[in-house]
């Protein structure tokens, strides 16, 4: 059974930076995609990145692009998304997400539905 745990989620202000964490267990990383996604208050879930593991794909929203990175670690197990200077718009929860065949893409948005396990997400709040 495949189960991702989010920490490093709090409070920061603006132009801040955090730096997501995701353990995954029950199965290697290596052969998935993994993504970020955020979701506001009243707002859809949000897709903010992806990356596909078999062909290096990236994805980033636009909302995010040149401001957060994200990155894993297959000898922890483990997928990470720094987020640097943070806006009061970036507040939401953040989930980590994994599914396989999935080839991500610069300008192909990732949606909620593609994705087969997800985290139980961490809070990032961005306020003065």
């Amino acid at each position: 059974q495949v189960q991702l745990v989010e920490s490093g989620g709090g409070l920061v202000e603006p132009g801040g930076s955090l730096r997501l964490s995701c353990a995954v267990s029950g199965s290697t990383i290596d052969g998935y995609a993994s993504a970020w996604f955020r979701q506001a208050p009243g707002k859809k879930r949000e897709g903010v990145s992806c990356f596909s593991h078999s062909d290096g794909g990236l994805y980033y929203a636009d909302s995010v692009k040149g401001r957060f990175i994200t990155s894993r670690d297959n000898a922890k197990n483990t997928i990470y998304l720094q987020m640097n200077n943070l806006r009061p718009e970036d507040t939401a929860v953040y989930y980590c997400s994994l599914t396989t065949m999935l080839w991500c893409e610069d300008n192909s948005p990732i949606s909620r539905s593609d994705f087969r396990y997800w985290g139980q997400g961490t809070q990032v709040t961005v306020s003065s």
